[in-house]
């Protein structure tokens, strides 16, 4: 569709109303492309407020602003009104510090972190850049998810040296990496960050009942219906009803506690909230009282 007058003042109309809008693919909350997740992670870093426009879920806009721009591709970034750059003149922008400055924030000087290669994974490294030209990148997003591979240096990069092989780190990258240790293992890299918020755990239902019969010193916490409970339960389980949470409230943060529910669904949310409430040592049982039943007591029935 051609930019029409109409499909011109829209663009317009948005771009006049908001003092930073994102122009992407998906919204702040559910990126959905990995350029506009990182444009989107760097405003969430920066503090500032910003507005969002899905072009996925409207094809006039998604032609129209590229049009309107003379800029081909998205995500595409707006400032009092001006046309800031996509992704890659974005990040550039933040590493500098240039960004922050058009944007009122103050630029926060990073320092590299110390990060630590086991001999495997250096092994590894010095393997795959027999064929690779530039230096090895890691970049964490702001949920933790790892990115490992080989380009150029850019302005603005934090350059780490670890058992001997050269690391290049975004300056948010940086702050998310420093006590990282980087091991290769089962054909894969196993990260060991100290810096990743704490998240639930996936217990197995042979390992739970390896728990029980050692004694160890847990909650466990059935989130299931009380009819549901007298059909079919685990002994030395708890109901999360009322009386559950109260328990719960007075648990130390550190405490182990598990949650089951029939098969996952319902105790997963439940220990997602503990989370959130600050305990740190939180498991789901994967496969509920549906996998005890099935593989460690057949006694329990099934329902």
């Amino acid at each position: 569709m051609a930019l029409t007058d109409e499909l011109r003042s829209r663009i317009q109309e948005t771009i006049d109303a908001n003092r930073v809008v994102l122009y992407m693919k998906g919204n702040k909350m559910f990126p959905r492309c990995g350029f506009s997740a990182s444009v989107v992670g760097a405003l969430d870093e920066m503090g500032v407020e910003y507005e969002t426009v899905d072009v996925l879920s409207d094809p006039d806009i998604r032609q129209g602003i590229k049009e309107f721009t003379e800029w081909p591709t998205i995500p595409q970034l707006y400032v009092d009104q001006e046309f800031v750059g996509g992704s890659d003149i974005i990040k550039q922008m933040v590493a500098t510090g240039e960004l922050h400055k058009m944007l009122g924030v103050s630029f926060e000087e990073v320092q590299p972190p110390t990060v630590q290669l086991t001999n495997t994974m250096v092994e590894a490294f010095q393997a795959a850049a027999a064929d690779q030209e530039g230096h090895i990148r890691i970049e964490i997003s702001s949920d933790f998810r790892y990115g490992v591979g080989f380009t150029p240096k850019s302005p603005g990069d934090l350059e780490v040296e670890s058992n001997g092989v050269t690391i290049l780190f975004d300056r948010a990258s940086a702050k998310r990496a420093d006590g990282m240790t980087l091991d290769f293992a089962d054909g894969g890299i196993k990260v060991d960050n100290p810096n990743e918020p704490a998240s639930v755990g996936n217990l197995s239902v042979q390992e739970l009942k390896a728990l029980l019969d050692d004694g160890a010193e847990m909650s466990l916490f059935d989130v299931r219906t009380t009819d549901e409970r007298a059909t079919a339960s685990i002994g030395g389980s708890v109901l999360y009803d009322e009386a559950g949470r109260a328990q719960l409230a007075g648990l130390a943060k550190d405490a182990l506690i598990v949650f089951h529910c029939h098969h996952g669904g319902r105790s997963m949310a439940a220990a997602q909230e503990a989370l959130q409430q600050g305990y740190s040592q939180v498991y789901n049982v994967a496969g509920g009282i549906d996998a005890w039943s099935s593989h460690v007591d057949p006694s329990v029935p099934r329902y």
